[in-house]
């Protein structure tokens, strides 16, 4: 018998429909910027891209120049924001027809001389603020020095200035939300004031973009909410992924221990086990063994038992009828990807991000 492999199913109808409701909450001159960095927040890279483009996203947004590359190379031209690739390797994002974020006099000092070498002119930039992250990007004090350097400068052209909110997900720090909208707005002024052409204004987030929707600006830049995970709600995005795995094989057991280190210990006698194919090697986290977590199999939750291996975990299937060859969802619609998180005491960016590329990525509908 053939069995199934573990895999990460993306749900083309609830991409579909996270991406109408950003819409519905914007102008209809409001551009929209999908963040696909990190293999699309571990949804695959280049099919999750496709799929927002057949949705009507205006631009894509990336991390590193190996993730510009992927997708120019898949065939993607829409515009690509990169936001963080450093500065040693203009010539290959020029290279990819990629347009880098500039958070310094530095890295944009050395993308001229770059675009000089190569003759080029008017190439497009974002130049990123910094408001009160305090991670990437130009302060207060740092806009005169960046005007000076845009000064007669004619290799590149501002297509955007753009900053980050650093908390728009969390009612107690709204004060601080619209302090960063507000110093992001005059430092634009001041910055526009020496440019022949108006960019392009983008500061918001997904939770900013649901809870801060007055500031859209020229466009909002869409990460999680994308993904199925609401600063607002639950019920305003549907859940993309599901982890999904087959069940390798089923044991009856009454005695003895289950996994390694002999850490999954019976709690009543006979013990039906499912081990299943997915393990931390797939993005598993080893915390949700011994119990600490239950996983979808036939309708019925399932707790896992003993350690989770790099390959394999186990689960007690007592009183399920289950058999070889029968799936499990490790998360999705029950379990949530958030359920999981709150098991681990992290976000579920952190899980959706971790899922190995080994698992292939399948899209239904």
């Amino acid at each position: 018998m053939r069995l199934p492999q573990a895999e990460l199913e993306i749900s083309k109808s609830a991409a579909l429909h996270n991406f109408k409701y950003f819409r519905s909450l914007l102008k209809d001159t409001t551009k929209i910027l999908v963040l696909v960095k990190s293999n699309s927040y571990g949804h695959g890279g280049v099919e999750f891209a496709r799929l927002m483009l057949e949705a009507g996203a205006d631009y894509l947004g990336i991390a590193t120049l190996e993730e510009g590359v992927i997708m120019r190379k898949a065939g993607i031209t829409a515009p690509i924001l990169a936001l963080s690739t450093g500065c040693d390797c203009y010539s290959d994002i020029i290279q990819y027809d990629l347009e880098p974020g500039i958070p310094s006099v530095e890295y944009l000092n050395k993308l001229k001389v770059v675009l000089r070498s190569l003759g080029i002119k008017h190439y497009p930039i974002h130049i990123k603020l910094d408001t009160g992250m305090h991670r990437l990007g130009f302060e207060k004090d740092e806009i005169p020095a960046l005007m000076k350097a845009l000064e007669g400068c004619e290799e590149v052209r501002v297509k955007s200035i753009y900053s980050h909110l650093a908390a728009s997900d969390e009612p107690r720090h709204d004060a601080f939300t619209l302090s960063q909208i507000e110093l992001y707005n005059q430092l634009c002024a001041e910055i526009e004031s020496s440019l022949e052409e108006r960019p392009m204004h983008h500061i918001l987030n997904s939770a900013g973009a649901e809870r801060f929707t007055q500031y859209q600006m020229d466009m909002v830049r869409i990460g999680i909410g994308m993904y199925g995970i609401s600063a607002v709600g639950s019920e305003k995005v549907k859940p993309v992924a599901s982890l999904k795995c087959p069940v390798l094989q089923v044991k009856e057991i009454s005695e003895g221990t289950v996994g390694y280190g002999r850490r999954g210990e019976l709690t009543h006698v006979p013990t039906k086990i499912a081990t299943i194919r997915i393990g931390y090697g797939d993005g598993v986290d080893r915390r949700l063994g011994y119990g600490n977590a239950s996983f979808m199999v036939n309708g019925r939750l399932a707790p896992t038992i003993g350690s989770i291996c790099m390959d394999m975990c186990m689960l007690d299937v007592t009183g399920i009828d289950v058999k070889a060859g029968d799936i499990v969802t490790v998360f999705g619609d029950n379990p949530t990807v958030q359920d999981l998180a709150k098991i681990l005491e992290t976000i579920p960016y952190e899980i959706l991000t971790g899922i190995d590329r080994r698992l292939e990525r399948v899209i239904v509908k």
